[in-house]
């Protein structure tokens, strides 16, 4: 039995619960992950987890060694890094997640220059709009729009990200530049949902929320092509600033009725506490996070 790797099942099996969890982590079948759970409890005579139907938790003693797994992992993990530089020099692969609007708008840009950089870094980037779990997909960066959990990553504050109602020059010239909430019901807007056009936008007015009735002219299914519409003159779409700013620097687009938006969501960047720090980790933060702040400032 392979001691080191037995306890690495452990610890993924109490850290998601069951089994099949485990196994969808590790990328290993479900009955070598079982197997290994009863070669560890019979070598060391003692039982690790309460079993029921649909999850296994730490029985006192498996609590106690579990704690052991993980400083001997950590150790380990450490040991390996030291020998292959990594507290030396930026080197190694590196994983990192964003929302994909945001990703493709403000991170990768800045990511090919990282790279360009630190020649022996390597990326792994996941563009999602799906909250990955960082544990599971062994992330080490994530930034993240909206507000935050309660974890124990650290956590920075790098921008924030306007929600706002935007149309093109052409469109405001022709239907008039809404002033009022009450004027929206006149215009044509450009919604955004994949299965029916909602007939209200929620806006703040006096600290108070507001919803304002709207005339849906056109539904789509993603921003991008709500932005593209308001372009090209189909009416007023609403949307996260980040996704229409390029418009709007080159005069495509301005935004309307700003004075009604809603607090701006912020953004994080955030990974997961380690001692020491693993030199690539702390370049790519040291590098990424004051060109995010730089250019969410201009969002």
């Amino acid at each position: 039995m392979d001691r080191l790797e037995a306890m690495s099942v452990i610890v993924a099996v109490a850290e998601t619960g069951s089994i099949s969890a485990a196994s969808r982590r590790l990328k290993s079948p479900v009955a070598s992950i079982s197997r290994k759970v009863a070669e560890l409890e019979a070598h060391l005579k003692a039982q690790l987890f309460q079993r029921t139907s649909r999850r296994m938790t730490l029985t006192d003693a498996g609590r106690s060694y579990i704690d052991a797994c993980k400083r001997i992992i950590e150790q380990v993990e450490d040991a390996e890094r030291e020998v292959s530089g990594e507290y030396r020099m930026p080197k190694g692969e590196m994983a990192v997640t964003a929302p994909w609007g945001l990703g493709h708008a403000h991170l990768l840009p800045h990511v090919i220059e990282f790279l360009n950089t630190y020649p022996d870094i390597s990326l792994r980037l996941m563009l999602t709009d799906n909250v990955v779990n960082v544990t599971d997909e062994n992330i080490d960066v994530a930034i993240r729009l909206g507000p935050l959990p309660e974890s124990s990553m650290i956590a920075t504050r790098i921008g924030s990200i306007r929600v706002v109602v935007c149309g093109s020059p052409s469109y405001l010239k022709t239907r008039g530049r809404p002033r009022k909430l009450s004027e929206l019901a006149k215009h044509d807007c450009i919604t955004i949902d994949d299965h029916a056009a909602p007939a209200a936008w929620t806006f703040v007015c006096g600290n108070r929320p507001r919803v304002a009735a709207i005339r849906s002219r056109l539904c789509v299914n993603t921003s991008e092509a709500a932005v593209l519409a308001a372009i090209n003159g189909a009416g007023l779409a609403r949307v996260m600033s980040y996704k229409m700013d390029t418009a709007m620097r080159e005069g495509r687009l301005a935004i309307v009725l700003d004075e009604f938006e809603p607090q701006p969501l912020p953004v994080h960047i955030l990974y997961p506490p380690r001692k020491p720090m693993p030199l690539k980790l702390r370049t790519f933060l040291n590098w990424m996070t004051p060109r995010l702040k730089d250019r969410l400032a201009l969002a």
